[in-house]
């Protein structure tokens, strides 16, 4: 395989992997174009007007097909911006210097009722994506079986949810962002429990209210807020419990309430520093019942977490810990503050954890199941056969999640009896389908496999479901972090993106997909992939479908994310891409775009991730990277963006170390360093640069290795060093001047008698802004030159020189005069009479400062 690297930009060429053609464009079928016309918003973002040619990190676009290869690579973006006031792009007023302030993500408004969305390193909220028609293409239509029409059949019930780890009741997700799901607020119980029935769990629920008040705290829990554990296998509803008991306790901690996901979307456990980073974000923007913030206090923070500050005793807050599956996730989120309470969710005990009693869930009891099955398919069939319905879920052991999948079957078929299922569940394998290999799953961590109930319950409905239809479905399990759209399950299974989205339908009809973050009417809706399920369809995958079929199919799918996000970054820039491609592959509207790139974001990280775990699509994850890179510098706010930022560039470092691309090596550790510096880690910056020097060296990038010295240069500067700061721009400047760049050998001149300005070294200074005046003479910026004339005369008027300072005044006038520059010439007006003032000539100074004044009052009354 040829390898080829970025270029600075982020700019990859070729692909690794051939990508199918779109088949969104193929003429349908007036059969298909009819069953679709219910639901118009099929398709994905639609946009109107003109959108971008790509900014810096914009990668080639077209159609989804691998671009040619063997093209040159390339990096990164360039240094830090100019970090000092002085220099000869700067007004020539004497200020101080100051250093300029690292980004940070900005704050949004919190939602009524204490409600906010946050992640770490990001604010993001849910958002979802546009529609369009598409129309189908001549593909067999993956349709699987159908709802239950209620007019049809009104004692049919209607059909349930799909399972989201929930107890008796549907449990809408909540919204993911990043690794790290927060959500605050009383009205997030509500929200996450969905609009399925919860039944049953009388008995638990009143087992953990009586834990919060059970005396006998330890000396290590002494002080700390009470800890409750509900442990089960996944599906058995350990979720909804959690949040039916948070629910009803939301009004007793008025100071906050909070749910964080500690399993990232590929199964892996989040770091406990990760997490309090993300709980600290969200209670500083939860108003206590005082109105003042909210702080959590760890009893033990995590060394990369910030500092704790005085123990929050009297505050009262709800955390709900989903899916824990190490105890040292715990790590500094158990708050020092003994009438909180924090409700944890695992697949069992956590040794190590003080004074914890877990809640081991089963299955629900037989009339909490019977009653489930009701609300189901309707209490008319339950009735008529209550002895069977009781066999079915004592067949089922009451799993919740496997009631479910029988239950939206069995909806689905009118005139099938209830004993009729359960006889047919009884001849139904629960061995599960074959696990995924052990290569594959090396890094997967070890997780409770799923129970015989559920396993024959899947059997059961999959065993019906359409071939078309079971191929795409065992292809959602290679969406990225489970989260799926009609635009992933189309590039998935090569079908219309119409067609994707009626099978969509069908699969949450079916109990099989559950309904994802809510969503505007503008973007068409996401859904989730029940975890339970995941391992179940891996192993349908590696045991009926061959790996380059498999393969063929994820880079489809990445090459269609390349696509949506190419055109979600011109949308942001209100720029139009060389190629629109197809509708429903662009975007109506900026809004449109940055809500679409909002609400997929963590499943956009997580095909990072994938493209560059898997080894062999490097090039099409370059591409995925840039094109992210892109779309988040555009997002509005992108400050807040940091953090996914600074992964996708240690994704690019991770792919050019292990290909050997010393010159993309080089653009990665640049920017991870610029991210550094913005967020003041400038001993971590200035590893990163020194790497970032070594590889540029090694692959002769001069123009890397330029920006490289200037960004320690700026960062020693930042660290107020300026004498290592002006030996690493001397570097620079020496470089600069080897390859006869006149334009940055001024600028360098600038910065570096700045520096000697600053520290008090007015001779170099004064040569620095000559010499600065005299590159910019030779390039004709008549401007820049009386700039750096007014900085030289402000060092003169600093050695002492007060005549020399007036003279050389003048001469910046005449320059500025010359290049027409009137607000440039009233501020050296401005300067000139101070010098006057000072050699004891104020009648001088008053004309100068009346000149001064006259330009500058035009200047602010002329006409933009």
């Amino acid at each position: 395989m040829t390898d080829q690297a970025l270029n600075p930009n982020g700019t990859p060429a070729g692909a690794d992997a051939p990508a199918a053609p779109e088949p969104d464009t193929a003429p349908a079928p007036a059969k298909a174009r009819a069953r679709r016309r219910r639901s118009a918003s099929a398709g994905s973002p639609t946009r109107k007007g003109p959108a971008p040619e790509a900014p810096s990190a914009a990668v080639e676009s077209g159609p989804e097909q691998p671009p040619a290869k063997d093209a040159e690579p390339s990096s990164a973006t360039g240094p830090k911006a100019e970090r000092t006031a002085a220099g000869p792009d700067a007004e020539p007023e004497p200020e101080s210097e100051s250093e300029s302030a690292p980004d940070t993500p900005a704050a949004r408004p919190a939602k009524a009722e204490r409600t906010a969305a946050v992640a770490p390193g990001t604010e993001n909220g849910s958002g979802a994506d546009t529609g369009a028609d598409v129309e189908a293409d001549p593909q067999p239509d993956p349709t699987p079986h159908r709802k239950a029409d209620p007019k049809a059949d009104p004692k049919a019930g209607t059909a349930p949810a799909a399972p989201s780890d929930v107890g008796a009741g549907a449990a809408r997700p909540v919204s993911r962002t990043g690794e790290v799901t927060v959500r605050v607020g009383a009205a997030v119980w509500a929200g996450a429990q969905g609009e399925g029935q919860f039944v049953g769990r009388e008995r638990e629920l009143a087992e953990l209210r009586g834990e919060i008040g059970r005396p006998g705290l330890g000396k290590q829990g002494k002080g700390r807020a009470r800890v409750l554990l509900v442990a089960g296998r996944p599906g058995v509803g350990r979720t909804a419990l959690a949040l039916r008991l948070a629910e009803d306790l939301a009004d007793d901690y008025p100071d906050g309430q909070v749910f964080l996901r500690m399993t990232s979307p590929e199964g892996e456990p989040v770091p406990a520093e990760q997490a309090v980073r993300a709980l600290r974000r969200a209670l500083a923007r939860t108003p206590g019942a005082d109105g003042s913030a909210a702080p959590v206090t760890p009893a033990a923070p995590a060394p990369a977490a910030p500092s704790g500050g005085p123990a929050a005793t009297s505050r009262k807050t709800l955390l709900v810990l989903d899916d824990v599956l190490r105890a040292d996730q715990l790590d500094g989120l158990i708050p020092d503050a003994p009438g909180s309470l924090v409700v944890v969710t695992s697949d069992g005990p956590l040794p190590g954890v003080p004074d914890v009693r877990p809640c081991t869930l089963g299955g629900l009891d037989t009339p909490a199941a019977v009653e489930l099955l009701a609300h189901s398919i309707g209490s008319t069939r339950v009735t008529c056969d209550p002895r069977a319905a009781e066999a079915l879920v004592q067949e089922i052991g009451g799993h919740p999640t496997a009631l479910r999948l029988v239950a939206a079957w069995l909806a689905a078929r009118p005139t099938l009896s209830v004993a009729d299922a359960a006889t047919r569940l009884r001849t139904v394998s629960a061995d599960a389908p074959a696990a995924p290999s052990a290569e594959a799953d090396r890094t997967a961590p070890l997780r409770a496999a799923a129970q015989g109930e559920l396993v024959r319950s899947f059997r059961l409905v999959y065993e019906d479901v359409p071939q078309t239809a079971a191929r795409m479905l065992r292809l959602l399990s290679l969406a990225p972090a489970g989260m799926v759209d009609a635009q992933v399950a189309s590039a998935l299974a090569g079908c219309s993106v119409a067609a994707a989205q009626s099978t969509l339908d069908d699969f949450v009809g079916g109990a099989l997909l559950a309904p994802g973050p809510v969503t505007g009417d503008e973007l068409p809706p996401q859904y989730r992939l029940p975890g339970c399920f995941e391992p179940l369809l891996r192993g349908l995958l590696e045991s009926r479908d061959r790996p380059e079929e498999v393969r063929l199919a994820r880079a489809r799918m990445l090459e269609r994310t390349v696509r949506l996000l190419l055109s979600c970054g011109s949308a942001l820039v209100r720029m139009r891409l060389p190629d629109d491609g197809p509708r429903s592959l662009s975007f109506d509207s900026p809004a449109t775009a940055a809500e679409w790139l909002r609400s997929r974001l963590p499943a956009l990280l997580a095909s990072a991730r994938v493209a560059v775990a898997d080894g062999d699509l490097d090039t099409l994850a370059r591409r995925l990277i840039a094109a992210q890179v892109q779309a988040l510098a555009a997002f509005p706010g992108g400050n807040a963006m940091a953090a996914e930022q600074y992964e996708l560039h240690g994704l690019v470092l991770d792919v050019a170390e292990r290909r050997g691309l010393d010159r993309e090596k080089a653009a990665a550790l640049i920017n991870l360093g610029d991210l550094d510096a913005a967020a003041g880690r400038s001993d971590r910056a200035l590893d990163r640069y020194r790497a970032a020097l070594g590889a540029a060296r090694k692959c002769d990038d001069a123009e890397a290795e330029g920006r490289v010295l200037e960004a320690l240069g700026g960062t020693y500067q930042e660290r107020h060093d300026p004498q290592r700061a002006a030996d690493w721009y001397g570097r620079a400047l020496a470089l600069r001047q080897e390859r006869g760049e006149t334009f940055h050998e001024a600028r360098l001149h600038g910065r570096i008698g700045a520096l000697f300005t600053y520290d008090g070294r007015y001779g170099p200074a004064l040569r620095e802004w000559r010499a600065a005046a005299g590159a910019y003479r030779r390039l004709a910026d008549l401007g820049a030159q009386a700039r750096a004339l007014t900085e030289a005369a402000r060092v003169q008027e600093y050695a002492g020189y007060p005549e020399d300072a007036l003279r050389t005044c003048r001469d910046a006038l005449y320059w500025a005069r010359k290049a027409g520059e009137r607000r440039l010439e009233g501020a050296i007006l401005l300067r000139l009479a101070d010098t006057l003032d000072r050699l004891g000539d104020p009648s001088g100074a008053t004309v100068q400062r009346a000149a001064a004044n006259r330009l500058l009052s035009e200047g602010e009354s002329a006409p933009n």
